[in-house]
């Protein structure tokens, strides 16, 4: 082994003497200066950074010399302590990143900093402030100035996709706060519109329990006060009889005004049979005064009816002629006055006449004002201090309240029914040519109908027409032909109700008809594309209008033929011309047949033939013109185009 080292020492031989002498190892503290012009480390640079910021010196030739070279500079770093002990001290686990990066409020991960959160400087990077930007007093100016004055152009980008995502998820927000708000609105809406019409309902029961209670304490009023008429107004029916008729009123008052009638000659002509109208009060005898000196001029008897003001006078009976029953009563009632109760007024005289004896001659007395010539008539009671003066004054003021309230609520039913046909002909002013449908309007405002088991009133049909108005404005044509097929289907259940019936059909025929015209149109536009023509066909064909959608296509097809063949110019080859229209025709009504077989119903077809048939005619006469000048057997022109060989010839 010694023989072998001196044979190859380093340090003699002749053939070395002009090689570079290797010194002894010594400790490196600075980067060995090169020549070559390669960037160097910085000085501070330790041991361990060397082989990475220096260039690596070209590995010596191999052989034994080498390897003695590689030991000699081998050298060994880091060298563990005897006692370290891995177990006693582990490593500390990384931080979450993603959590940490979710924590951020609205910013995305830095490009620029590290895993900390903090910049290239060492600070941390700006954040969207979320109840800064909600301030009202909020100045973007200032409020950039301050936040990204210092950032860096990541920093600014990141707050930018912070800010754009904050504004997605604030636009998201406000999209589901419309759609809430204007569900929830929809709904209330729904809701006082029912609370309405049960308001509406609890009304009428109530002023239908108000006229049955006033009615049958009139009834009573009248009952008792039958003796009072006389004889001759006594229904004679007992009082048991009397109180089990009280709730036919109609017959009782019927009853009153025939014997009204029988006893009072001439009352029929003032006051004819109407339907309601009774007697209120017999107010008994009274006697007309005169208006200047107060005398009496003849007897009277005054009778209240729920209208009118009847004043009958008092006249003997004739005895001695023919036919007289000598055993009737001497007097008869013979109808002299009768005024409307909204056209006179009642005034009672007690404090206007003058006084003898110590009692006013007046005090028993009234005057009625008014009538068609502005007259007075005052009369006074047979008897002093009667009791039938108030009693009449009384029941003529509660009459004529009543009677205005009646006129009032037929004026607002009369307004309420002209607001229902304003409201639905203004909704449909096709309404106002159907006449018997505008008069029942205002009967059928408040109908119910049966739908999937629930009442709902016409109401509902207005708000499913509002739906289907919507669905036809913003074109979509599936949900709008399967509500007319609902409504349709609703109409026709509804045959023991044929006023509802023929309201809800005219609604729903006057929109069907206007899809309709917006389906056919559709139509027309994409008659070339199979898929879309099957599609709007099938829509008209659900809707009823499967005669309109043929008769469309067929004509969109026709004028596809003329312009085609419109555009075929003859410019002296009449073979080539007559070339070109055969093939505009036939192609285009080849096509249009295998369109029509795959879109329409079977029966249909034989429009569809009828339809060629006129087409082929058409392509006939323009071929019998073009050959009208050219000779039987000579040359037409040039051959037809090459490789489409001669249509005219099939």
């Amino acid at each position: 082994m010694s023989e072998e080292r001196s044979k190859i020492s380093l340090r003699s031989g002749g053939k070395r003497k002009n090689r570079p002498t290797i010194s002894a190892p010594r400790q490196i503290s600075a980067p060995i200066p090169q020549d070559n012009g390669m960037p160097q480390p910085p000085p501070e640079a330790t041991m361990a950074d060397e082989p990475r910021m220096t260039r690596p010196r070209p590995p010596p030739p191999g052989g034994k010399t080498s390897d003695l070279v590689k030991k000699r500079y081998s050298t060994r770093f880091g060298n563990m302590p005897t006692d370290f002990d891995p177990s006693s001290n582990p490593m500390p686990a990384l931080p979450d990143l993603e959590k940490y990066m979710q924590a951020q409020v609205g910013s995305p991960p830095s490009r620029g900093g590290d895993a900390g959160g903090l910049g290239p400087m060492g600070r941390e990077p700006p954040r969207v402030d979320i109840r800064t930007l909600r301030d009202p007093n909020f100045a973007p100016e200032q409020y950039v100035a301050e936040v990204l004055g210092e950032a860096t152009e990541d920093e600014i980008r990141d707050y930018e996709d912070a800010l754009k995502q904050l504004k997605a998820r604030a636009a998201a927000d406000l999209q589901q706060n419309v759609y809430q708000n204007r569900t929830q609105f929809i709904k209330i809406s729904k809701e006082a519109e029912k609370l309405k019409g049960e308001m509406r309902t609890l009304r009428n029961l109530m002023l239908e329990l108000k006229t049955n209670t006033t009615a049958l304490r009139a009834s009573s009023n009248s009952a008792d006060s039958s003796g009072s008429l006389g004889p001759e107004f006594s229904t004679g029916l007992s009082k048991r009889d009397r109180r089990s008729s009280i709730t036919d009123r109609t017959a009782l008052w019927s009853a009153q005004m025939q014997a009204l009638y029988k006893s009072v000659e001439g009352s029929q002509k003032f006051l004819p049979n109407s339907q309601g109208r009774h007697v209120v009060q017999n107010a008994g005898p009274w006697i007309e005064l005169d208006n200047a000196t107060y005398k009496s001029r003849r007897s009277m008897q005054i009778f209240l009816l729920n209208d009118h003001l009847l004043i009958a006078s008092r006249k003997k009976r004739k005895i001695d002629g023919p036919g007289a029953d000598a055993r009737g009563p001497m007097t008869k009632l013979v109808a002299d006055r009768c005024w409307h109760l909204l056209d006179v007024e009642v005034v009672d005289m007690a404090g206007t006449g003058d006084s003898s004896n110590g009692r006013n001659k007046l005090a028993d007395a009234i005057m009625v004002r008014g009538g068609g010539q502005n007259e007075s008539f005052i009369y006074r009671t047979e008897k002093p201090e009667d009791p039938e003066k108030t009693t009449l004054i009384l029941n003529i003021r509660k009459t004529v309240e009543e009677l205005r309230r009646n006129l009032q609520s037929e004026r607002d039913a009369t307004n309420k029914a002209k607001e229902t046909i304003n409201y639905f002909a203004s909704r449909d002013p096709g309404l106002l040519q159907k006449t018997e449908l505008l008069e029942t309007l205002s009967d059928i405002k408040d109908m119910l109908i049966e739908v999937d088991g629930k009442q709902q009133n016409l109401r509902w049909v207005e708000s499913q027409m509002d739906e289907l108005d919507i669905n036809i404005a913003l074109q979509q044509i599936e949900p709008a032909v399967a509500r007319i097929e609902m409504l349709k289907n609703l109409a026709s259940g509804l045959k023991n109700n044929m006023i509802a019936q023929d309201f809800i059909s005219f609604k729903v025929d006057e929109r069907c008809a206007r899809l309709a015209t917006l389906i056919v149109r559709e139509l027309v536009n994409s008659h070339n594309d199979q898929k879309k023509t099957k599609r709007n066909v099938t829509w008209l064909v659900r809707l009823g209008f499967e005669d309109r959608a043929r008769e469309a296509y067929l004509e969109a097809r026709s004028e596809v033929i003329q312009k085609r063949s419109r555009q075929c110019i003859f410019q002296g080859d009449l073979h080539l011309y007559i070339w070109e229209i055969s093939f505009v025709y036939f192609m285009v009504i080849r096509n249009t047949v295998i369109c029509f077989q795959s879109c329409f119903p079977p029966p249909m077809m034989s429009a569809c033939v009828k339809w060629a048939k006129e087409e082929v005619d058409a392509f006939n006469v323009i071929l019998a013109r073009q050959l009208s000048s050219a000779e039987e057997g000579g040359e037409a022109g040039l051959s037809s185009p090459e490789g489409l060989g001669d249509p005219c010839a099939t």
